[in-house]
């Protein structure tokens, strides 16, 4: 059960400030007994010094962001100006940090791929919303979408999450003085449908909200109870062309609907990734990170004008498109296999 936000805000946050300190005054001990237990290991696992280094990292950039939001609060006659430029800045920043981390430790590097734009396209990207429907895979997708969509685009994002992640204070502190959703776990699908719904309906030019339809993250196992439960349903179309997506969980159509519906003039965009698809958990990085991470993504943009409108048609689009994502998938792993295969015969 998640504390109160009271709670949060006394206990939580500051304890991710001492953690930094503590993590930035013992850091010597920290890397010399990792790099001691990574001698037992083959030179490819030895991340051991890679995931202290981020780790401090990311806690000193927390502890960032919770001084400016406390700067912030003050500034806006505590808490009833919200300052959203501002904290949309703050977000960026702090992003923008983490991916600079991450390409320095991981040697992250990420290709992103998109149709060239016309110049209408190009006079047109900031004049309306947009919905970002996004696949669910591999590990921190949503942070590096959120960065590409600020930084690249300009955009504003909006987002519906678990209420759980509200247990990371800067996010819990940012994120709800902002237009986005925390959602319980007991909510069921209705009820995100309604969040997404709220948040589709008050967006502007500039606002993006994202959605990720599969509504987690791939597994073999989800993968064969999605398509379980839609046979369970009756749905023999859907079930039958999820089967058919090796890649992907079939799409939720009901949250894309209720966003699409609520505001019909926002451009609809498609992200099709891979790269780190096989790091689902904690313990996935921890054994499978590479030495040098790479992801690729491929974006296209539908004009609000060219969406389908109607529950069924929508449907039977979005299912089109995640066939595309996942041909796309295959394509891509197929290139990275071929040149694997040269070396080893």
């Amino acid at each position: 059960m998640l504390p109160p936000r009271i709670l949060r805000r006394l206990i939580l946050a500051p304890l991710v400030i001492v953690a930094a300190v503590f993590m930035i005054i013992t850091l010597p001990l920290w890397l010399v007994v990792t790099a001691a237990a990574s001698l037992r290991l083959p030179p490819p696992q030895r991340r051991g010094l890679r995931f202290v280094w981020f780790a401090v990292s990311w806690l000193t950039l927390e502890s960032a962001v919770l001084g400016a939001c406390l700067g912030l609060w003050v500034a806006g006659a505590f808490g009833r100006a919200r300052h959203q430029e501002r904290h949309y800045g703050l977000i960026e920043w702090f992003l923008g940090k983490v991916y600079g981390a991450a390409v320095r430790i991981f040697r992250l590097t990420v290709d992103i791929r998109e149709p060239p734009p016309t110049e209408e396209e190009l006079a047109a990207r900031l004049a309306c919303p947009v919905l970002v429907l996004s696949r669910h895979a591999g590990p921190g997708d949503s942070f590096l979408l959120i960065y590409h969509l600020m930084a690249l685009y300009g955009r504003r994002p909006r987002i519906v999450m678990k209420a759980a992640l509200q247990l990371d204070p800067s996010l819990d502190v940012v994120i709800n003085r902002l237009p986005n959703a925390f959602v319980p776990r007991r909510t069921g699908q209705s009820g995100i449908i309604e969040e997404i719904r709220r948040l589709a309906s008050t967006m502007e030019e500039r606002d993006a909200l994202v959605i990720f339809p599969e509504g987690g993250n791939f597994t073999p196992r989800r993968r064969r109870l999605a398509i379980r439960r839609l046979e369970e349903k009756g749905l023999t179309e859907e079930a039958s062309r999820a089967r058919g997506m090796d890649h992907l969980l079939p799409p939720r159509p009901g949250g894309s609907i209720a966003a699409i519906e609520a505001c019909p003039s926002a451009d609809v965009v498609f992200v099709a990734h891979t790269g780190l698809d096989d790091l689902v958990t904690v313990g996935d990085v921890w054994r499978k990170l590479p030495f040098s991470a790479h992801i690729t993504a491929q974006w296209w943009r539908v004009p609000a004008d060219q969406v389908p409108r109607g529950r069924e048609e929508l449907t039977r689009w979005l299912y089109d498109q995640w066939e595309v994502i996942d041909g796309w998938i295959a394509e891509h792993r197929a290139a990275e296999a071929a040149p694997r295969a040269g070396r080893v015969g």
